[in-house]
C-alpha cells in the first residue's frame, strides 16, 4: 500500500483518507482516483451558469457554443494546476498563499475567497428555491428558507467521508446530464447549427451584446473556490512521498478532472443548444430568466416533461453545487487562517450569510429580485477569480516551490496566458454589467 504523503495540512479532514492499492491494474488506479474532478466539475454547473447560456442560446442560437468550449479548455488547465500544486507539494492553494505572501495580502485573499464563496452559495440558494418553486409551487421566498435545512444534510453525508460525498455528486451529475439529455432529444437541434457553432465567431468582437454574454460565460465558468477545492481534496488519497508515485497521481489527477469537466462542458452545451433549439428557432431571442425558460419548454416542446425535467436538473444542480461549497469553506478557512470551526457551526455561518439577503431581496423586490441578485454573485465571482488565479499560476511555476514538477515552458506560458485572459475578461465583465 502507499504510505500518506507528505503535508500536515487535513483537507477538511480528509487528508489520506482514502488507501490506493500500489499493485492494482491500470482501471482500478483510475477508479481509485476518480471523485475530486466530479466534485469540482459542479461548480461549472451551478445555477449561476443557467442564465448566461440560456441568454446566449435564445439570443444567438447557437453560435457561442465555441466560447464554452473555449471555457472548458482553460478550465481543464487550471484544474489541471490546481491538482497538481495539493498532490507534489501537500498544501492547498490556501495554505501555499498564508506560506509565501505576508499577514495583509494573506487577509485580504481571505476575505476575497469567503465573498466568493458566499457568492457562490448565494446562487445555489437561489436556484434551489427556484426549482422548489417551479416543481412544487413553493413561494421562492419560503424556498430560499428551506435551504437552510440542507445544513444537516450536509453534515450527515460528510461524516459518511469523502467518497460518500463524491458518490452522491456522480449521482446528481448524471441526474442532470439525464435530464437535459432528454430535453435535447426532444428540442429537435440543427446538427448543422451545433457545428457551426463549434467554429470560433469573430462577430463575438465587434457586437456589444454578443460579447457580453460571452464574457458571461467565461467569467461565469472557472469558479475560485474550486481551485482551493481540488488543491485540498486531491490529498484524500495516500501517495508515497516519491517522484514516481506524484507522477502518477497527477496522471491518473489530470484524467479525473478533464473527464468531469468534459462531462460539465456537454451538459452546459446542453442547455445552451436547448435554450436555442427551442427559443431562438421560436423567435424567442430575450429569453434569460430560468423560470420564463420552464414555463416556455412545455409549449415549445409539446410536452410537460421537458418542463419538469428541466426543473429536476435544476434542484439536482442546486444541490449539488451546495456540496462542495461547504466544504470549500472549510479548506479556505483552515488554510489561510489555520482556524478550525466545527462543521455545523461552519455551514450555518454560510448558509446564512447568503440566505439573509436572498429572503430581504425576495421579501421586497419578488421574484425579479432573486435574478438580479443572480446575476450579482456571478459579478462577485469575476471579481474574486484573478486572485486565485494569479497565486495558483505562480505556485505552480515556482521551482522553489515544485521541484521537477514545476510547470513546463510551455505550459507556464500557457496558464498566464489564461490568466491574462480571464483577468482582462472579467474587467470587461465588470465594466459592462456596472456601465
Amino acid at each position: 500500500m502507499y504510505s500518506l504523503s507528505g503535508g500536515e495540512s487535513q483537507g477538511g479532514g480528509y487528508t489520506g483518507s482514502l488507501t490506493v492499492p500500489a499493485d492494482a491494474s491500470w482501471f482500478r488506479k483510475l477508479l481509485a482516483f476518480t471523485g475530486p474532478g466530479f466534485l469540482v466539475a459542479v461548480g461549472y454547473m451551478d445555477p449561476g451558469n443557467w442564465a448566461t447560456d440560456i441568454a446566449g442560446g435564445s439570443q444567438f442560437g447557437y453560435r457561442l457554443l465555441f466560447v464554452i468550449v473555449l471555457s472548458n479548455l482553460m478550465a481543464v488547465v487550471l484544474q489541471t494546476l490546481s491538482g497538481k500544486l495539493g498532490l507534489v507539494t501537500g498544501k492547498d492553494l490556501a495554505e501555499a498563499c498564508r506560506d509565501r505572501f505576508n499577514p495583509a495580502v494573506v487577509a485580504v485573499l481571505w476575505v476575497l475567497a469567503e465573498l466568493a464563496i458566499a457568492a457562490t452559495d448565494l446562487a445555489e440558494v437561489i436556484g434551489s428555491a427556484i426549482a422548489l418553486n417551479l416543481l412544487f409551487g413553493i413561494p421562492i421566498l419560503y424556498g430560499v428558507i428551506i435551504t437552510a435545512v440542507d445544513v444537516l444534510l450536509i453534515l450527515l453525508l460528510q461524516s459518511r467521508g469523502v467518497r460518500t460525498l463524491e458518490s452522491i455528486v456522480i449521482v446528481l451529475m448524471g441526474t442532470i446530464a439525464i435530464c437535459f439529455g432528454i430535453d435535447l432529444f426532444m428540442a429537435h437541434p440543427s446538427s448543422s447549427g451545433i457545428m457551426q457553432g463549434l467554429v470560433p465567431d469573430s462577430e463575438v468582437l465587434r457586437n456589444p451584446e454578443m460579447l457580453y454574454i460571452a464574457i458571461g460565460i467565461l467569467g461565469a465558468t472557472v469558479m475560485p473556490h474550486n481551485l482551493y477545492l481540488h488543491s485540498s481534496i486531491v490529498k484524500s488519497r495516500k501517495i508515497e512521498n516519491t517522484v514516481k508515485a506524484k507522477k502518477e497521481a497527477i496522471h491518473y489527477t489530470t484524467i479525473d478532472s478533464t473527464i468531469a469537466l468534459t462531462i460539465a462542458m456537454f451538459i452546459n452545451g446542453a442547455i445552451l443548444v436547448v435554450s436555442a433549439a427551442a427559443f431562438h428557432q421560436a423567435g424567442m431571442f430575450d429569453v434569460a430568466d430560468i423560470t420564463d425558460a420552464y414555463h416556455l419548454l412545455t409549449p415549445l416542446l409539446g410536452t410537460t416533461a421537458a418542463s419538469i425535467l428541466f426543473g429536476i436538473a435544476l434542484l439536482a444542480s442546486g444541490q449539488n453545487s451546495t456540496l462542495t461549497g461547504t466544504l470549500s469553506g472549510q479548506i479556505v478557512m483552515e488554510g489561510f487562517l489555520n482556524i478550525r470551526l466545527p462543521a455545523w457551526l461552519r455551514r450555518l455561518a454560510t448558509r446564512l450569510i447568503a440566505i439573509i439577503p436572498a429572503v430581504i431581496v425576495t421579501a421586497i423586490a419578488g421574484e425579479k429580485g432573486t435574478t438580479d441578485l443572480l446575476i450579482l454573485s456571478q459579478v462577485i465571482l469575476s471579481l474574486q477569480l484573478p486572485f486565485a488565479v494569479i497565486p495558483l499560476v505562480m505556485f505552480t511555476s515556482s521551482k522553489k516551490m515544485m521541484g521537477e514538477f514545476v510547470n513546463k515552458k510551455w505550459l507556464s506560458i500557457l496558464s498566464w496566458t489564461i490568466a491574462g485572459i480571464i483577468v482582462i475578461l472579467n474587467i470587461c465583465l465588470l465594466a459592462l454589467t456596472l456601465f
